[in-house]
């Protein structure tokens, strides 16, 4: 039988910062769903068109602009518009750590 760890201090500042665990919470549920994963490995190569997003995810533009209205709400994505086109990027550099980190530890992409 191993031995138990020991919790090491940082381990209990961490536990007593409730502020940033809740915003973690937050960043974790708001991209807890397939599609919106798949926009956030899309945006994590840059700033892209909405009608390029919904061709590169296969779904319709309607269910596309719902998940990127959530994303956009939890402040993880911003929008711009230029004449009749809307693009989106993410606004947190903590997201593009987030998305490279779940795409090398699950897809087996390494890191750039």
């Amino acid at each position: 039988m191993p031995a138990a760890r020991k919790v090491t201090d940082d381990v209990f500042d961490l536990i007593g910062r409730s502020e940033d665990i809740e915003q973690a919470s937050l960043a974790m549920k708001a991209i807890a769903h397939p599609l919106r994963l798949k926009i956030l490995c899309l945006l994590s190569g840059g700033e892209i068109a909405v009608q390029e997003i919904v061709e590169a995810v296969g779904t319709s533009q309607s269910n596309v602009s719902q998940h990127l209205a959530i994303l956009r709400e939890k402040d993880i994505l911003r929008a711009r518009k230029a004449s009749n086109k809307v693009y989106y990027r993410i606004a947190d550099e903590r997201m593009l750590t987030l998305v490279a980190l779940m795409r090398q530890v699950f897809c087996g992409v390494p890191e750039r």
